[in-house]
């Protein structure tokens, strides 16, 4: 039995500003859920696309958000044909991959890790390996000119396969490929119901024979099942979403929660949770801010971590998710930096590099904003 208990601490709310220039690591990025309006309406004109809704790129944001506004992830994910059309060529996939970097890092992003599905490229005849490395090329230009503009991040891809196609294997064998060449990991993507995990057992078991990483997206749409097979099953090093792990948790009218034995697991095993909370409004999963589990997840301790699932559909960023937290729970830099730590322990990068990140980029970061408050008093510090 654990009692709840409020975060005493009453230091200053961090203000947007602040959020922003915060270090912030994002492990839940759809590249093909990220693309700037007025790349989409550029490339689709290039293309010969006219399937567009709206040609006006703030016309075409807005139909975005609406239409991922729909509380359903059936709908949600509709919304994904009209970027991925435009993202068949070389060219256009080196562009949308660099402009993401330069976005995630004007967000104070200093580290991503960014899924897409190369098998949702090969329309104009691009090779699965042809993808991986246009989308790299450009993570890797991003980098660079995010660089010479003073901001420094670091961007590792996550190939992912669709649940309801049969590529996994083949998928994950080119995760594994290029695994020393800018791929971090694997994931599985789409609609959960219908389509098990456990459908691609022969994907995951060779990843793990592989030692490679990998997470899959559990506990968005449905519920207890699909998480207790993407882990006792398949063996995932994280949950992508995971936020329905709330329906095996029992708070009390006395303020005491009881955990299910599968929650008790998730937060004993230090199994990350990939939360999203503006998404997962979107898709129902959550009725407001106020009610996402992220909250009692923070107060319980889980390794919970904040994304922004896709920027684009969810009209987000970190700074947006952070600031939406900051003021429905109250939270200080002190949890802003919780978060962030959290994430960059559930990296796929190797350990030593996480910890220096961790200790020579994050916590950095964070005192410096902390410190603010010292010389901002009219005449200095009190005496």
């Amino acid at each position: 039995m654990t009692m709840l208990s409020q975060n005493p601490s009453e230091a200053p709310l961090p203000s947007e500003t602040q959020i922003g220039r915060a270090p912030k690591v994002l492990l839940h990025d759809h590249l093909d859920g990220g693309l700037r309006p007025e790349t989409i309406v550029e490339l689709a004109a290039e293309q010969g696309y006219e399937r567009l809704p709206e040609t006006d790129p703030e016309r075409l944001r807005e139909w975005f958000r609406e239409a991922a506004d729909s509380g359903s992830l059936v709908r949600y994910l509709e919304t994904f044909a009209h970027t991925c059309a435009v993202m068949q060529t070389r060219d256009a996939l080196v562009r949308v991959a660099a402009e993401c970097v330069l976005d995630l890092a004007a967000d104070g992003v200093v580290y991503a890790e960014i899924r897409y599905a190369p098998e949702q490229h090969l329309e104009a005849g691009l090779t699965l390996e042809e993808v991986v490395e246009a989308v790299n090329e450009g993570f890797r230009e991003g980098e660079r000119l995010a660089a010479a503009e003073g901001r420094r991040i670091r961007v590792g891809a996550l190939l992912t396969a669709m649940r309801h196609a049969a590529r996994a294997l083949e998928i994950a064998e080119l995760a594994n490929r290029y695994r020393d060449l800018g791929v971090v990991g694997f994931d599985i993507a789409g609609a959960e119901a219908g389509f098990p995990p456990t459908r691609h057992l022969d994907a995951f078991e060779f990843l793990k024979r592989e030692n490679n990483h990998f997470t899959i997206h559990a506990g968005e749409a449905f519920g207890l099942p699909s998480i207790w097979q993407a882990l006792q099953w398949c063996g995932a090093d994280r949950l992508g979403h995971g936020v329905r792990i709330i329906d095996d948790i029992e708070v009390a009218e006395d303020g005491s929660v009881k955990l299910g034995r599968l929650a008790a697991y998730v937060r004993d095993k230090r199994i990350p949770l990939e939360l999203c909370p503006t998404s997962n409004l979107q898709t129902g999963a959550a009725a407001s801010y106020a009610e996402h589990p992220i909250g009692l997840l923070r107060r319980l301790r889980f390794r919970a971590t904040v994304n922004t699932d896709n920027r684009l559909m969810s009209a987000t960023s970190m700074t947006r998710e952070f600031t939406h937290l900051v003021r429905t729970f109250r939270y200080t830099l002190d949890d802003l930096q919780w978060f962030t730590v959290n994430a960059m322990k559930s990296a796929f990068i190797p350990f030593d590099e996480r910890l220096a990140m961790i200790n020579d980029v994050i916590k950095p970061g964070y005192a410096a904003l902390r410190s603010e408050w010292l010389f901002s008093r009219p005449g200095g510090l009190p005496s």
